[in-house]
Order: C-alpha cells, then structure tokens, then sequence
C-alpha cells in the first residue's frame, strides 16, 4: 500500500513537472520558424494598410474562433465533400470577414516554414498584430502625453 502512495506522489510530481515545462512562449517558434513572426507582421501591415477596418474584422474573427472553448482556429475551417466547415457555417455566413487575409498569411507562413506552425496561432498573431497596427501608436502617443503633463 506504501508502494501505491510513493508512486502516486512520484506520478504527480513528474505530471507537475511536465505542465511547468509546457507553459505557453512567445518565444516557441523563434527556433524552428524565426521568419513567423515578421511574416505575420507584414501581412497584417499590408491588409491594414490597405483597409484599417480589417484590423477590427482579424480581432473579430479571432474573437470568434476563441469564445465557445478555445481558440483552435476551427472558424478558419473550408467545407469538404462531407463536412461544412465554419467559414461558410449559417451563423458565421456574411458575418465575420478577414478570412482570406488569414488564408494568405497561412500560405507565406507554411511556405517558409514547412507548414509547422498552427492556423489558431496564425490568427492569435495576426489578431495582436492588427490591434498594433490599428492603435499601437494612437495608444503609446496618447499615454506619453497624458504622464507628460
């Protein structure tokens, strides 16, 4: 019975052990695709540059991927034969927007980084790079003058 006690303390101290190790970084991709983050970057630049709105539209989307259980970039699914998939679902139908910017960064994403980097990741990126891009600067600005005074 002492054995069962000593290996249970043994099984969840490794289990411990291994969810501290597992802790999210922004840093996780940096080794295997350094050129993610800058590429994600740029697309987003483009898009906002080219419709400020759609920096609202990429939060709204990613909004939308995560507010039922996770964000596991299910919204940015396509239909197939024998599945509809939520980019075309009714309540997503004409409803959110920015799909195709996702779609664009995903593609110069895998393309230089063998594919190993998550659509949900993508999105959570492309979603604080436009809030950036869209306020950043507005944001920085008005609180330096605000503490200046």
């Amino acid at each position: 019975m002492e054995r069962r006690g000593t290996a249970a303390v043994v099984l969840l101290a490794v289990a411990a052990l291994a969810a501290a190790e597992a802790q999210l970084s922004p840093a996780f991709y940096d080794a295997i695709c350094p050129a993610l983050q800058p590429t994600v970057r740029r697309g987003m630049a483009q898009a906002v540059q080219k419709e400020p709105r759609m920096g609202a539209s990429i939060l709204r989307l990613f909004f939308h991927d995560c507010f039922a259980n996770s964000s596991d970039g299910s919204i940015l699914l396509d239909d197939t034969p024998s599945f509809t998939g939520e980019k075309s679902a009714g309540p997503n139908a004409n409803s959110v927007r920015g799909y195709e910017i996702i779609d664009g960064i995903k593609a110069q994403v895998d393309a230089s980084c063998n594919a190993t980097v998550s659509c949900a990741d993508v999105l959570a990126l492309a979603a604080r790079d436009s809030v950036f891009l869209v306020y950043g600067y507005a944001m920085l600005s008005s609180s330096s003058s605000t503490n200046a005074g």
